[in-house]
């Protein structure tokens, strides 16, 4: 009995060791295999990619011998030495890893939003590098500075220049006058007659079967009668949730955004939202949006929230790099999409154009011209904010929806 179990024991330690053996010698000539494969990778001569810029992993090889199993985006918002690894399967079908390194670099410089001059009050001491809008790309802490004298309690034109430099050596310089002059005197009366943009003048030019008309209203336009301004042919309505007051402010729901969406609810005119920020960092941005649904969930919302910063006379205090604002709007409506909300970017052409980076979601431009010279896209344009329409007593912005 004991010479049968001993028996059986030395098969199945035999068995396990040729399986064991088996094993070994097939990893062995995998190894061997995998070790002597054919890898033949050229790459290209300029193995740099400007910042937050979209790169593969294949735009940087001109030939390879096989097929890369995993082609994908190169992370490019830090600056530096990135190593960049990837699968292959060569002529051989042996799948074998590659790497490379490019660096991330920035080339833009800062931007200095100033024309060629700059006017301040007789005695208003401030820190005038400060008040001028002073940013870059890549950079959430631009070395700005204004070069030359200037006296504050001196009336005069002083010419100076405005410096920018940024972490990677970049350099904005732009002469300008600093006019000091005495505090103007407030004692005329104006007799001009204030213009205005008829809302049925634009539903004759802007109205198509691809174009839908309506406006944004908040507590500035006051009690709105929501049937005159239906029956003047508003066929949407954005509406202001409300916002902080200021930045780390507290919370505050517009004083007429409960009548304003209920009234536009039932009569079934189709509603977005906007929300004015003053948010300052990523995990800011998600508490608005959350702060916004949690609002608006007990309405019908059936067009995108719209995330409105434009904080510009303080953007310097910020410390945000024009990157760093972009992720930091992203996050809010990455926020309401993932809860099912459409999302939209507001803002104004120039910061559209100098300013934003591109962004995923659509946008809405706001640019007060009859017909506007943006070239980027946008699905919403706010044409004006003069509008006259029956049912508002005051002015308001008349926008314009694109239609797909």
């Amino acid at each position: 009995m004991k010479k049968n179990t001993k028996r059986i024991l030395i098969v199945i330690l035999s068995i396990f060791i040729a399986i064991a053996v088996v094993i070994g010698v097939v990893s062995l000539v995998q190894y061997i295999r995998v070790k002597t494969a054919k890898i033949e990778v050229t790459l290209v001569e300029d193995l740099t990619i400007p910042f937050a810029e979209q790169r593969k992993v294949s735009d940087f090889i001109t030939s390879i011998n096989g097929t890369i199993l995993d082609d994908y985006e190169i992370e490019t918002t830090s600056l530096g030495v990135k190593n960049v690894s990837f699968n292959f399967i060569n002529d051989d079908n042996i799948k074998v890893k590659y790497s490379y390194d490019v660096e991330i670099v920035d080339k833009v410089s800062p931007v200095i939003w100033l024309s060629g001059s700059y006017t301040i009050t007789k005695g208003q001491n401030i820190n005038l590098a400060s008040k001028i809008l002073c940013g870059d790309n890549a950079d959430s802490h631009p070395n700005c500075y204004i070069e030359g004298e200037y006296d504050y309690n001196t009336v005069g034109t002083y010419p100076l220049t405005f410096k920018a430099e940024d972490e990677s050596g970049n350099v904005t310089e732009q002469a300008f006058n600093l006019n000091v002059v005495e505090p103007k005197k407030n004692n005329t009366t104006s007799t001009s007659t204030p213009s205005y943009t008829d809302f049925n003048d634009v539903i004759s030019s802007y109205k198509t079967e691809k174009t839908r008309i309506g406006i944004d209203v908040s507590s500035w336009q006051g009690e709105i009668d929501f049937d005159a301004i239906q029956n003047a042919g508003v066929e949407f309505v954005m509406i202001r949730v409300g916002g902080t007051r200021g930045r780390d402010g507290e919370y505050f729901v517009d004083d007429y955004f409960e009548r304003n969406i209920t009234e536009a609810n039932k009569r079934n005119i189709d509603v977005g939202i906007y929300f004015y920020s003053y948010a300052n960092s990523n995990e800011k941005a998600r508490e608005e949006a959350k702060w916004v649904m949690e609002h608006i969930k007990d309405y019908n919302v059936t067009l995108p929230i719209a995330y409105d910063w434009e904080n510009w006379s303080s953007f310097n205090d910020y410390n945000l790099s024009f990157f760093g604002l972009t992720n930091m709007a992203e996050t809010f409506l990455n926020t309401v999409s993932d809860a099912g909300y459409e999302g939209l970017l507001y803002s104004s052409k120039n910061y559209l154009e100098r300013l934003w980076f591109p962004s995923k979601y659509d946008t809405w431009l706001a640019h007060y011209v009859d017909k506007t010279n943006y070239k980027g896209d946008y699905k919403y344009w706010q044409l004006c904010s003069d509008g006259k329409i029956d049912g508002i007593k005051g002015a308001v912005d008349i926008d314009i929806m694109y239609l797909n």
